[in-house]
C-alpha cells in the first residue's frame, strides 16, 4: 500500500482543522464585535473595494443575499459600512468601508494573522510556505473548476 492509500481524505483532514481556525478567529473577531460573516463581508470591500449590489457582495462572500442584510445591517449600525446611493443609479446602494471599517478589519486580520503564524510556526519553515502557498492556490479556484477537476 502506497502512501496516498494511508493518508485520510482532504476533507476529513481538513474540516477539524477549519473548525480550530475558526474557534482560534472568534476571539478575535468578539473582540471587536463583528460577527465572522461580518469579518467576511468587510475583508472582501477590503480586497476588491465598493460593491454596487448586496447581490453582488453576497455572492463574492458566498452567502445567500437575503442572509447578509442583517449582517450589512450590524456593520452599518457600528459605523464599519455605508451605503451610499449610486451617483448614476439612486435606486442601487454602493457598499464601502468607513475609514472606522477599515481600521477594524486592519485589526482583526492581524489579530487573526498573529495566531495563524504561531500555529504554522508548529511546521518547518519549507513546509509552511509550501503549506500556505498550496492553500491559496486551491481555495483560488472555483467550486465548479474543483468538482470539474477532481471528477475528471
Amino acid at each position: 500500500m502506497d502512501s496516498a492509500d494511508e493518508r485520510r481524505d482532504l476533507a476529513a483532514m481538513m474540516y477539524p482543522l477549519v473548525r480550530a481556525l475558526i474557534g482560534v478567529e472568534t476571539p478575535v473577531l468578539a473582540v471587536h464585535g463583528v460577527s465572522m460573516w461580518g469579518y467576511s463581508v468587510l475583508s472582501t470591500l477590503r480586497s476588491l473595494g465598493p460593491m454596487r449590489t448586496q447581490a453582488a457582495l453576497a455572492e463574492a462572500i458566498g452567502a445567500d443575499k437575503t442572509r447578509i442584510i442583517g449582517t450589512l445591517d450590524e456593520l452599518q449600525e457600528a459605523g464599519l459600512l455605508s451605503r451610499t446611493p449610486d451617483p448614476d443609479d439612486r435606486r442601487v446602494r454602493l457598499l464601502s468601508l468607513t475609514d472606522r471599517g477599515q481600521r477594524v478589519e486592519r485589526a482583526i486580520r492581524a489579530g487573526i494573522r498573529e495566531r495563524e503564524e504561531r500555529l504554522l510556526a508548529t511546521l518547518p519553515a519549507a513546509d509552511r510556505r509550501g503549506f500556505v502557498r498550496a492553500l491559496e492556490a486551491l481555495s483560488s479556484l472555483p467550486a465548479a473548476e474543483i468538482e470539474e477537476i477532481a471528477e475528471g
